[in-house]
């Protein structure tokens, strides 16, 4: 039997996302099934587990992607020189929804699971996901002037916030989702202020 390179496992991984995107966008994700990703990439449905243990584990792939490998990269192009704290977390926030966009429809399951402020999850996607996005906040906070690092607290609520507002997203059907938009600035204004209180609290 002829050896599996690396360049192979990657193009097989690389097949089953791209099945699974088509797949919940065409079918939706409660009615997808492994096996259909399975079959739309071409391997057999066993096969698919030698990737990804869930079709769960699959839309946090996908959003990995999209936040971690290409939201950073969208928000330093578009960052101006001499933006506020509040501009730029809320431009980096809203440029990674504007990333998500092509999963809105199925990534409803996945926020309510996996990157829920309570998961327990500790590997995979879903915590992956949780401190890039907070690594990056806190790098914001720091180039800003907020030379102590956030504390967990401070963390926990900002991701209480975040998660709202993507749950809030993947639903909104306003027009250009300005619904969402709106409850970000507010969050982000919520979050900004207790920060600041915090900081420059004595005790």
């Amino acid at each position: 039997m002829p050896r599996v390179t690396a360049a192979t496992k990657e193009a097989t991984r690389a097949r089953i996302l791209e099945a699974g995107r088509e797949s919940f966008v065409r079918c939706g994700f409660a009615e997808t099934t492994t096996r259909d990703i399975a079959r739309q990439a071409g391997i057999a449905a066993g096969t698919l587990f030698n990737y990804f243990t869930s079709k769960e584990e699959i839309v946090l792939q996908l959003m990995s992607e999209a936040l971690l490998a290409r939201t950073e990269k969208a928000f330093l192009r578009r960052r101006r020189d001499g933006s506020s704290l509040e501009e730029d977390l809320f431009l980096f926030v809203s440029t990674g929804l504007r990333q998500l966009k092509p999963l809105r429809r199925f990534i409803a399951p996945a926020l309510e699971t996996n990157l829920s402020p309570a998961s327990q999850d500790t590997s995979g996607p879903g915590p992956a996901i949780r401190v890039g996005h907070l690594e990056f906040l806190a790098g914001l906070l720091s180039q800003h002037g907020l030379a102590e690092p956030p504390t967990g607290m401070q963390l926990q609520m900002y991701w209480v916030l975040y998660t709202g507002v993507l749950s809030f997203w993947a639903r909104d059907e306003s027009r250009k989702q300005e619904n969402t938009l709106a409850l970000l600035d507010q969050s982000i204004g919520m979050f900004i202020t207790w920060l600041r209180m915090e900081s420059s609290d004595p005790s």
